[in-house]
């Protein structure tokens, strides 16, 4: 059982919750010289538990909709594989929640409402990102709320938390960071868009095609490098410069998802898409201390 919740939770996809708290941190420690261990683990701790949380109402709401089946070709999902019974899975996503919301009460106690009006609607969309009566998932919006919460509130959320601020540099960072992370939902998509298609979910790969969804992934991976640039005239020449380490990694996992069908194929491109996401929270991190 142990080993199932462990395949439900998705440890792959948790670099999504952990770079954006990464990356704030220390861009946090490097406007302001603030930095706050007890914060930024309850920061992270909230954070991954929220993901958690969200992967495993999606394990079981994906399989209850029939957009997970045994003819996907992606990884294996243990309610639709009947490794766990759906209500212990959905169960174990509202603990998940629970825990989020418990590791999130300093924060609150520290920073006040604004982290109450971050962390009530990410809560509420961690089970609304699949399932309620207005599914993001399924309207086409997953990359909409994957940008805004794993991206720009995310990293601008614990620059707040850490300094008290909300300065522009944060929002940048999170462009960067929420293009990276949508990268990911959208390989996703493409690789699932016939199974989705079936099942009725309208993701952005199911409304525009896969040629689309293939041009969007490749824009998603690029668009934050070009972005970088702009913290060069904001004094912050590593942090631009850094991430350009990754050119040839981003060229060539573009390269083959413009050329190639979708396929089996796609799971390795996320594995490769998450390194890039991880990568650059490193080099990011090493580019601020230039």
């Amino acid at each position: 059982m142990i080993r199932a919740l462990l395949a439900a939770s998705r440890p792959k996809t948790l670099p999504a919750a952990l770079v954006p708290v990464w990356v704030g941190t220390a861009l946090a420690w490097r406007l302001e010289g603030a930095f706050s261990l007890v914060l930024a683990t309850c920061t992270l701790a909230s954070a991954v538990l929220i993901q958690i949380g969200t992967n495993f109402f999606n394990d079981v709401i994906d399989f209850r909709k029939g957009a997970d089946t045994s003819g996907r070709i992606g990884p294996v999902r243990v309610t639709a594989s009947g490794l766990l019974a759906p209500r212990v899975v959905f169960l174990m996503g509202a603990v998940a929640l629970v825990l989020a919301a418990l590791a999130a009460w300093p924060l609150v106690l520290a920073r006040g409402w604004p982290i109450l009006a971050i962390g009530l609607p990410s809560l509420y969309f961690a089970f609304g990102y699949t399932g309620g009566p207005w599914p993001l998932a399924y309207r086409g919006l997953g990359e909409v709320f994957v940008i805004l919460f794993f991206g720009l509130v995310a990293v601008a959320g614990t620059v707040f938390v850490q300094t008290g601020g909300w300065p522009p540099q944060a929002w940048l960072l999170g462009v960067q960071v929420g293009c990276l992370s949508t990268a990911l939902i959208a390989i996703n998509n493409l690789r699932d868009a016939d199974g989705d298609r079936v099942a009725g979910k309208r993701t952005l790969a199911v409304r525009f095609g896969t040629e689309w969804a293939r041009r969007e992934v490749a824009v998603l991976l690029w668009l934050p490098l070009v972005v970088g640039l702009a913290w060069i005239p904001l004094g912050l020449v590593g942090a631009a410069l850094a991430p350009l380490i990754l050119v040839p990694g981003v060229w060539m996992l573009s390269r083959r998802i413009l050329r190639h069908p979708p396929g089996r194929w796609l799971n390795k491109a996320l594995a490769l898409a998450s390194l890039i996401l991880v990568s650059f929270a490193a080099l990011f991190h090493i580019g601020l201390r230039w």
